[in-house]
């Protein structure tokens, strides 16, 4: 089986907001929406999604639901996995995705944030939808979007991604994997119910949208849970009880990582991993998972048990499966001598566990990180979760594509203190980190999504 394409592209979008659930604001100044109809480029089209509202949040399911029951409901007869979590979501997604497409099905996959295009967004059958596809799905869908919007206000655009993902793909897809996009309770996606609830694990982070607390922000989570569902979930100690508690008023069967499903794991270095997965009625042994990182392997788990609860998939199609999996910006090394990695994790947990799992690797090794964030963000916290990595120096820049809501470089050189450099942009950066590291040495790209998709565009 071929490896799916990769979530990387050279592009010219800009990077979506983080959170990402924006305020409607309208149409694009001087595009009428009856032009826009017939004569949409790609980049008017990103130029429209993205000027509903950047750096805002508006959350909620109803205008979501709206649009898709006046496109005649098609989420309804979707069956897939819907999966939340603090971290671990993507990875997760990509592995559930590339096993259920192993075992012959058509597969849509709504991952998010990109980290390069737009496109990466809504993926079929193991590749990002077309240019053209996306501008013709946003043209389509745009009579909708007004007769809603009249109603209920203009549409969000993460709500408008969502109901474009939806619209492109349930014609053409057996299943569906889709990411929520922040919390769940009242994200866009958790309009649909596709069966399966997969919440991979609850820490602390968007504590201004999801609540102060582990079990805030777990009952946000526990909320994708439908009646009915069969959930799979890799949280413990008060999330899992919240998790158990909202399966359970649900009437929902939970399948938990560490009791129900068993995980044992070999690193293979920059290979990856060797696993073996077992649960209730299944055991699969001598599996390989490409992923580096030592939480891999869970997430790799979560998604072989949502495979087995799908009931749709065999031994050869997990093996398969994992095996292809293919999820960039996690620990991806995309350059050599010295070694360059990006990691898209951006809050402290996903950060230590990342800094954890690049030590064991690299040794004692020189390793130089490449390091921004925005400014919604607490430098405290996360510069604290970057020392923890034991770089040998840092170089603080700012991503273009944040659009001036970065913590300027020079206030976050100042936090950190000795061993600190700066640099005016994501390419002065890496050349500059490069020169540090020497030939031998790494450079660790990380603590913001908005650099890790610079970067990639700049791969090459």
């Amino acid at each position: 089986m071929a490896h799916p394409q990769p979530r990387w592209c050279r592009s010219n979008d800009a990077r979506h907001a983080d959170p990402e659930h924006l305020r409607g604001r309208g149409s694009p100044e001087g595009v009428g929406v009856q032009a826009r109809r017939s004569q949409l480029t790609y980049q008017q089209a990103l130029d429209f999604i993205s000027k509903q509202g950047r750096f805002a949040m508006k959350l909620g399911t109803e205008r979501t639901r709206a649009i898709l029951d006046r496109l005649g409901a098609p989420d309804r007869e979707l069956r897939g996995a819907l999966i939340a979590g603090t971290n671990g979501k993507g990875s997760t997604g990509a592995c559930l995705t590339s096993i259920l497409r192993a075992a012959g099905h058509g597969v849509g996959f709504m991952p998010k944030p990109h980290l390069v295009s737009y496109t990466e967004r809504i993926e079929l059958n193991g590749s990002p939808i077309s240019e053209g596809d996306f501008v013709a799905t946003l043209e389509a869908l745009m009579p909708t979007l007004d007769e809603v919007a009249s109603e209920m206000g203009p549409a969000t655009e993460f709500e408008m991604l969502t109901a474009m993902a939806i619209a492109y793909l349930a014609p053409r897809i057996e299943l569906l994997v889709c990411e929520v996009g922040l919390g769940g309770r009242l994200d866009a996606t958790n309009a649909l119910d596709l069966g399966i609830a997969v919440i991979t694990n609850v820490d602390l982070d968007h504590q201004k949208y999801l609540g102060s607390t582990i079990g805030e922000i777990a009952r946000e989570k526990a909320a994708i849970i439908k009646h009915g569902n069969r959930v799979v979930t890799g949280c413990e100690g008060e999330a899992l009880a919240i998790v158990e508690a909202q399966a359970d008023a649900m009437a929902a069967q939970v399948w938990r990582l560490g009791r129900d499903v068993i995980v044992d794991a070999i690193s293979l270095g920059w290979g990856g991993h060797e696993l073996s997965v077992r649960g209730p009625d299944f055991a699969h042994r001598d599996l390989r998972l490409p992923l580096v990182g030592d939480y891999q392997p869970a997430n790799a788990a979560l998604a072989v048990a949502a495979a087995r609860l799908l009931g749709v998939v065999g031994d050869d199609a997990i093996r398969e499966g994992l095996a292809s999996t293919n999820w960039p910006g996690r620990l991806q090394v995309i350059g050599q001598h010295p070694r360059v990695i990006v990691d898209g994790g951006h809050n402290p947990a996903a950060m230590v566990k990342a800094g954890t799992a690049l030590r064991r690797l690299i040794g004692s090794e020189k390793l130089v990180a490449v390091f921004g964030m925005l400014s919604e963000r607490d430098p405290v916290k996360l510069l604290g979760a970057l020392r923890t990595m034991r770089p040998d120096a840092v170089v603080f820049t700012e991503a273009a594509s944040a659009q001036g809501h970065a913590i300027a470089p020079e206030n976050l050189a100042s936090l950190y203190g000795p061993d600190a450099y700066v640099a005016p942009s994501a390419r002065a950066a890496i050349d500059m980190a490069r020169e540090l590291a020497g030939p031998s040495g790494n450079v660790l790209v990380g603590g913001s999504l908005y650099l890790v998709g610079e970067v990639l565009s700049l791969k090459d």
